[in-house]
């Protein structure tokens, strides 16, 4: 479905938080105790989806679906991310949002965390086989050319500018913005800090975890201002760091201390909705505001709280074996099981909200079920522009949900899901399937970890059990066999034509 030709080009800017849950936006979860006053009034404004999910429960691969199209686990990836210095994950001529759009004459920008894999290059004389780089090695980043430019990336995907990271900004070297494809401050110094940084590595001298998406929203707003009098459509893709790890004081902004009521993830989440805001303020001093198609969303679940670390920034497990957190009586999944990394629900189920221009929809609630993978072909619906024969293979797109009056589309019949650990889950209708494991599937053991090949799994009737409380797995094996049906046809063939599941 395609938007009317006589319908001009929206803008159309894409914000994601990492580890942002339902349960931190006072849209989706009164109790929250952290303001959230520009996510809310978009969503007085646009569309609330109540049913949306990344396509996995951990940063890469959910990155990769939602500007692909297409599951993470077709690639090499099969479990967690990938580190700083990894190649692109994603595959040269791969049609992404970004290409899909510059194709039709828009300007692509992005600015944030990318952590899809870049092209680093070793020093003369030196070979490092950067796939099975590890995360962090003093040997290996003493071989890196930190001078030469940076290959794949986010130019290698379709995007023609670009300012942020490689990785995580506060836990994947390299410590280091990037422009375009170079460091402009390359990485000189050894960061060996694990207690404000998970890992260690190289650093840019000067470099400041803690203002980093201070300086990714400067680089928006420039962005967005200058696309603006250029008077051509334009599509920023904006990643920030915040509300991700480590959650402690000494790494949120002094002006952002104090805003929650839930600790530094609290005041780290409240961040993330000042991002937001400062974005809207943009469109609207330029003059664009209702031109644009404004997305807000997370890249998986929110971790419980602030991570208790121990005396050298390691894990701390309590008596049962979980991970302890300081909670400030607030859940960031918003009364879901589990949280970031898991297959249950508060791993992979986020905040989604999106306005778009002459919509006719203000403060809609939508219940439909849909994934951050469906964005690259609603996009391209609400923008009126054609997509590739062989763009976004898992996608469907959800723009009659955004557009009064638009087509319906086929819904979405069921979505794969993906753990950290590799758990596969299945959701189709009510039902949800988790395969091989009666755990999370995220981390910590002994709840968490891979799935077990012929384990038992765990069924759930979402609608009469939410909180997946009562595995049915034993109980109902007719549900379990459909959906287990689904889910090998999923990874054999791909999309289809599967059966309705009741």
């Amino acid at each position: 479905m395609n938007a009317p030709a006589a319908r001009p080009r929206p803008n159309v800017v894409v914000v994601i938080a990492d580890d942002l849950g339902v349960g931190d936006v006072g849209c989706y979860h009164p109790p929250s105790r952290v303001p959230t006053p520009h996510i809310d009034a978009l969503a007085a404004e646009g569309v609330r989806f109540t049913d949306a999910h990344a396509a996995a429960a951990v940063c890469t691969p959910s990155r990769y679906a939602l500007l692909t199209g297409a599951y993470a686990w077709r690639t090499r990836l099969q479990r967690g991310v990938i580190g700083g210095y990894a190649p692109s994950l994603i595959e040269p001529g791969t049609p992404t949002l970004a290409s899909v759009l510059r194709a039709a004459g828009y300007r692509t920008l992005c600015v944030g965390k990318w952590h899809l894999g870049m092209g680093f290059s070793a020093l003369p004389g030196e070979a490092i086989d950067f796939a099975r780089a590890p995360y962090t090695d003093r040997d290996l980043e003493a071989r890196i050319d930190f001078t030469a430019r940076l290959g794949g990336g986010p130019l290698g995907a379709g995007f023609e500018r670009f300012f942020g990271t490689a990785a995580c900004p506060t836990c994947h070297a390299p410590y280091a913005f990037i422009e375009d494809d170079r460091f402009p401050v390359p990485p000189s110094e050894f960061d060996d800090d694990p207690v404000y940084t998970s890992r260690t590595g190289m650093r840019s001298p000067g470099w400041s975890h803690r203002d980093v998406d201070v300086a990714f929203a400067e680089r928006a707003v420039a962005w967005i201002e200058e696309a603006a009098a250029d008077g051509v459509p334009f599509f920023l893709y904006l990643a920030a760091s915040a509300p991700h790890e480590p959650c402690v004081d000494a790494l949120v902004p002094p002006f952002a201390r104090g805003r929650s009521e839930a600790g530094p993830r609290g005041d780290l989440a409240w961040l993330y909705d000042w991002l937001v805001g400062r974005v809207l303020d943009a469109l609207r001093r330029a003059g664009v505001e209702g031109e644009t198609l404004v997305v807000v969303t997370s890249d998986h679940g929110a971790l419980p709280g602030d991570r208790v670390p121990g005396p050298d920034g390691e894990v701390i497990l309590d008596a049962e074996g979980e991970e302890v957190y300081r909670t400030y009586d607030h859940d960031p999944s918003g009364g879901w099981r589990g949280s970031k990394a898991h297959a249950w629900e508060g791993g992979h189920r986020v905040p989604l909200v999106v306005r778009s221009p002459g919509s006719g929809r203000s403060g809609f609630v939508e219940g439909r079920l849909v994934s951050l993978l469906d964005l690259l072909p609603t996009v391209a619906a609400i923008a009126g522009v054609d997509l590739p024969a062989d763009a976004a293979p898992d996608a469907v797109a959800f723009a009659s949900a955004l557009l009064e009056g638009a087509p319906p589309e086929v819904p979405r019949e069921h979505l794969v899901l993906h753990s950290e650990a590799g758990v596969y889950a299945l959701r189709a209708g009510r039902w949800k399937l988790i395969e091989g494991t009666r755990g999370s599937g995220g981390w910590p053991p002994p709840a968490g970890g891979p799935p077990v090949p012929g384990a038992p799994g765990q069924l759930y009737d979402l609608e009469a059990d939410p909180q997946e409380r009562r595995n049915l797995f034993d109980e109902r094996p007719d549900v379990v066999a459909r959906l287990q049906a689904l889910l090998d046809a999923e990874r054999a063939h791909g999309r289809g034509a599967p059966p309705r599941v009741a």
